[in-house]
C-alpha cells in the first residue's frame, strides 16, 4: 500500500512465511490415504498505516493469524485439491473477510511427497520424498481479480549425448573448444502463467492445477530429452530452452506465458597426464561434474497478449 506521509512516499506490506503445513485425506471406501505438505507464505496489502506511524495497531491483522487461518481453512478442505486452489481459498478470505486488506499474496512451495509402489502395486499410505518442487502463487484483489502463477523447482536433468556447442564468438579471451558431443545438464526452475483472471473462472476440478502441474513437467521433460531411441539434438541451452517453452504454451491453451531458468552444470572432460605419460586419456567416458561456477541461461516466452 502506498501513502503520502510528511512529505514521503510509504509504501508498506506484511505477511506470515514460511507455514509448514501437511494435510491427510483418508477415503473410508477404499481405505486410500492422499497427502501434501505446504509451506506457505502470506502477504496482505492492507490499510493499516497507523500501525507504523502511531501507536495504534487497531487494523492489523496479526501474522500469527494468518498461521492460523492456514491450519483452520486446511482443516475446512475435506475434499483434496491442489496448492492453487488453497492459495485461492486462502487468498479470497483474507481480502472478503477483513475490510483493511486490499490484496492478498498467497505463495504454496509443495513437498514432492510420492505415492510408494511395492511390487508394483500402490501402496495404500505409504510415501517417499522426491525431488523436484511444485510452486503456486496467486494474487488476489478485494475486486476479485486473480493473478495465478504455477512452476517447478529443481527438476534436474541430464543426458550423456545428442547435445554439441558451435559456431559462437572466439577472441583472445575465449578457450573452449567447439563441439558436436558433450552431457547436458541443468535444473530448470520453470513459472507460467494461467490465463484465468477471476476465481469464478477456474475449473470447477479442485485437482486441476495438480494434473495441469504433471502435465507440464511431463512436456518440459519429453522435449529435453526427445524420443526413448534417437533422443534429440540440442545445439545449445538456449535452444532447448526455447523449444521446451514452445511446447508449452502449444499444448496448453489456458497458459499464458512461461519463464525457465536452465544453468548449464557442466560435466567437464577428465584428462590427466604427467611429464612422463598420459595416466587417463578423455574418451568421452570420465568427467568432472561441477556446478560453480555454471552457465545461466534464462527466458520467457508469452502470447501477444500476455504479461508475465
Amino acid at each position: 500500500m502506498a501513502n503520502e506521509l510528511d512529505g514521503f512516499n510509504f509504501e508498506q506490506r506484511h505477511g506470515k512465511a514460511r507455514v509448514r503445513v501437511a494435510r491427510v485425506w483418508r477415503n473410508k471406501s477404499d481405505h486410500i490415504h492422499s497427502m501434501v505438505e505446504w509451506g506457505v507464505s502470506i502477504i496482505l496489502l492492507s490499510d493499516c498505516v497507523n500501525s507504523y506511524v502511531r501507536d495504534d495497531n487497531s487494523d492489523i491483522v496479526a501474522t500469527d493469524t494468518m498461521k492460523n487461518t492456514v491450519y483452520v481453512k486446511a482443516k475446512e478442505c475435506s475434499e483434496q485439491l491442489s496448492a492453487e486452489n488453497f492459495a485461492i481459498l486462502l487468498a479470497r478470505h483474507f481480502t472478503s473477510f477483513y475490510k483493511q486488506v486490499t490484496t492478498a499474496i498467497v505463495k504454496i512451495v509443495e513437498k514432492p511427497w510420492e505415492r510408494v509402489h511395492i511390487n508394483g502395486q500402490p501402496h495404500e499410505h505409504g510415501f517417499k520424498l522426491g525431488s523436484e518442487k511444485h510452486t503456486a502463487e496467486v494474487t488476489v484483489q478485494k475486486s476479485g481479480v486473480l493473478k495465478l502463477t504455477s512452476g517447478i523447482e529443481g527438476l534436474s536433468v541430464l543426458k550423456t549425448t545428442m547435445s554439441g556447442f558451435e559456431g559462437f564468438i572466439r577472441d583472445q579471451y575465449t578457450a573452449l573448444p567447439e563441439t558436436r558431443e558433450r552431457m547436458l545438464a541443468t535444473e530448470v526452475t520453470a513459472l507460467w502463467r494461467y490465463s484465468y483472471e477471476s476465481a469464478s473462472s477456474i475449473p470447477k476440478n479442485p485437482l486441476y492445477f495438480t494434473e495441469r502441474y504433471l502435465d507440464v513437467k511431463k512436456s518440459l521433460a519429453n522435449t529435453f530429452f526427445g524420443p526413448p531411441k534417437e533422443g534429440v539434438y540440442s545445439a545449445s541451452v538456449q535452444r532447448t530452452l526455447f523449444q521446451m517453452a514452445k511446447a508449452v504454451l502449444n499444448r496448453f491453451p489456458d497458459i499464458s506465458s512461461i519463464q525457465l531458468k536452465m544453468p548449464n552444470i557442466h560435466f567437464l572432460p577428465v584428462n590427466i597426464s604427467s611429464k612422463e605419460n598420459t595416466i587417463v586419456k578423455f574418451n568421452d567416458d570420465v568427467f568432472l561434474p561441477t556446478d560453480e561456477p555454471h552457465g545461466s541461461i534464462e527466458a520467457s516466452l508469452s502470447r501477444f497478449w500476455s504479461k508475465m
